[in-house]
């Protein structure tokens, strides 16, 4: 009697739903912070709306990116959740781009508040969803994760590089590439491309070592278990679209 019960109580739970972060109109709800400006100065319109996604462009720099590192943050934090969306390539690296970030941006998840972020700070303390563009050549993987500020529990210890190589395939050209991220807090973190899990790991955690985090650990606490959402800009022209987003149970 007791299982049927919780069987009937389950059916009549609704899943919860997917909401959009981005309506394909504006920039509502989201603000740029640019190394070198102040929290919500977007300079020279780098993110924009266009043909209803967001769109990085640098065509007000006069070829000179000058380690302007940027990133749109939506306004809310976020704990347990799936989010997805859809990015694509396009164009040529803005001049003075570093080499590695040519067809290179992302995601940022459990961000740091970005009205703590120094005006000279390159990027917020985070988990990066890297996204790659494969060149005509060779493989280049998609997926992948990035750590300003933080480390991971890869299979059971600390991952303490920079960056790990996910299992996807090359992405070639400027198509879109669909991008899921499945996070619970300060548990396991599971990237997912065009449907695909490429990659998994847990206990996304300041690192002590990092003179920006260190600015944000309290009590000797490392433990990050929610954050800000941003959408990177890093030299090269990249658009995202259908952005949504689904609250987990905690």
């Amino acid at each position: 009697m007791l299982a049927s019960v919780a069987c009937l109580i389950a059916l009549q739970t609704p899943e919860p739903k997917w909401i959009s972060l981005f309506n394909g109109r504006s920039l509502g709800g989201w603000k740029a912070k640019i190394r070198g400006y102040k929290f919500g100065d977007n300079f020279a319109n780098t993110f924009r709306v266009s043909n209803g996604a967001i769109q990085v462009n640098y065509d007000g720099y006069e070829n000179k990116f000058n380690d302007r590192f940027g990133h749109l943050f939506f306004k809310n934090a976020y704990k347990n959740y799936i989010i997805r969306l859809e990015y694509r390539f396009f164009g040529d690296q803005v001049g003075g781009g570093p080499g590695w970030a040519t067809r290179n941006s992302g995601i940022m998840l459990h961000c740091q508040d970005p009205k703590t972020m120094t005006l000279g700070q390159e990027f917020p303390v985070s988990a990066e969803v890297q996204f790659l563009g494969g060149f005509p050549t060779g493989e280049r993987t998609t997926g992948n994760l990035c750590t300003p500020g933080t480390n991971v529990v890869r299979d059971g210890k600390l991952w303490t590089p920079h960056c790990w190589d996910s299992k996807s395939k090359t992405y070639r050209g400027d198509g879109w590439v669909r991008a899921e991220v499945e996070v619970h807090g300060h548990g396991e973190v599971i990237h997912r491309i065009e449907g695909e899990e490429v990659m998994r790991y847990t206990q996304v955690q300041l690192d002590p070592k990092d003179a920006d985090a260190k600015q944000l650990i309290k009590d000797g606490k490392l433990e990050i278990s929610r954050g800000y959402i941003s959408l990177q800009s890093e030299s090269h022209p990249i658009e995202f679209r259908n952005i949504q987003l689904r609250v987990l149970p905690n």
